[in-house]
């Protein structure tokens, strides 16, 4: 037998040794929801893109029932860059004027939810597993109301309410076009979600998807929420990545300030998910091939997961 035999004859052992290794936890999640929120540099570039749909897809015939929710800032941001329109954040949140809204749903709607399901379709296409597209205006998904933030002056320490324009808090989530796409028998749906909301008086919002992603699992009592980002995990105090923590612990981070920048609203999104009713919420690296996999189906995981104790 040539070397070349020999070791493709070894990489099909090992397959097969991880496949036999896994069959444990693939029984765990059959037939469970799994949200997935994608964003950030995770979905950045198109090698990424097709890696990412090619996973969800392999999670869907593996038996999960995979719920994309995805953001857009650097599209947005991009586009606005084009027109010449500054952009303005406050506690990471974008203030957002009619105009600015304008484009942030052209954006997140329509450009960066199609090109997502499309992808995910093109890698389902010889399972017939399809990405569909939508937001949070469809069927009644999500209702919100105008978010509102306070600042505390340095100088004067004095609080004042900051106007961050059409930014929205989820109320309500109408899950019911969500669960009809996954119980499905005839076609074998992958629903992407924007994330766009609907206030009570039929104005549109622009809302956080970390926010959204959590919002949505909740209502529809995920068995696992991945949020993937750009950092491999949450570190504690000696910088080491934390691989489990409790709720407790995820507030004591941000409380004694370990937490900070942009990992305190993804701990906040994991607590309140949690506390909704999902089982656990981990927080990956999205840009290391196949995170997804490695999290849900073997012993070790990938990234920070969050649970309730």
């Amino acid at each position: 037998m040539s070397e070349e035999n020999r070791a493709s004859e070894e990489r099909g052992w090992a397959t097969a040794r991880t496949l036999a290794e896994a069959l444990p936890y693939i029984q765990v999640y059959d037939r469970e929801t799994v949200v997935i929120k994608y964003g950030g540099h995770a979905m950045g570039e198109e090698s990424v893109a097709r890696q990412f749909a090619a996973d969800v897809v392999l999670l869907k015939l593996m038996g999960v029932n995979p719920v994309v929710v995805h953001g857009g800032g650097p599209q947005i941001s991009a586009m606005l860059d084009r027109a010449g329109v500054k952009s303005n954040f406050v506690d990471g949140l974008r203030v957002t004027d009619a105009d600015t809204m304008q484009v942030a749903e052209m954006v997140l709607s329509g450009a960066v939810n199609k090109e997502i399901a499309h992808w995910i379709t093109m890698a389902g296409k010889e399972a017939d597993v399809r990405g569909v597209g939508l937001s949070g205006k469809d069927a009644g998904l999500l209702t919100v109301e105008k978010t509102t933030r306070t600042k505390k002056d340095p100088d004067s320490l004095i609080e004042h309410e900051v106007d961050l324009g059409f930014v929205g808090e989820p109320t309500k989530v109408d899950s019911k076009l969500i669960k009809g796409l996954i119980a499905s028998e005839s076609e074998d749906w992958v629903p992407v979600v924007a994330p766009i909301g609907v206030a009570a008086d039929g104005r549109t919002y622009n809302v956080n998807a970390d926010t959204v992603a959590g919002a949505l699992a909740g209502s529809l009592k995920a068995k696992r929420m991945l949020l993937l980002t750009d950092v491999p995990g949450v570190k504690g105090a000696d910088g080491e990545i934390i691989r489990q923590m409790t709720v407790g612990d995820a507030s004591r981070l941000i409380d004694d300030g370990v937490a900070t920048g942009g990992m305190i609203p993804k701990l906040q999104t994991a607590m309140a998910a949690v506390r909704a009713g999902v089982e656990a919420v981990v927080i990956l690296d999205g840009r290391r091939p196949h995170a997804m996999l490695v999290e849900l189906f073997t012993e070790t995981g990938a990234g920070t997961m969050v649970k309730a104790r």
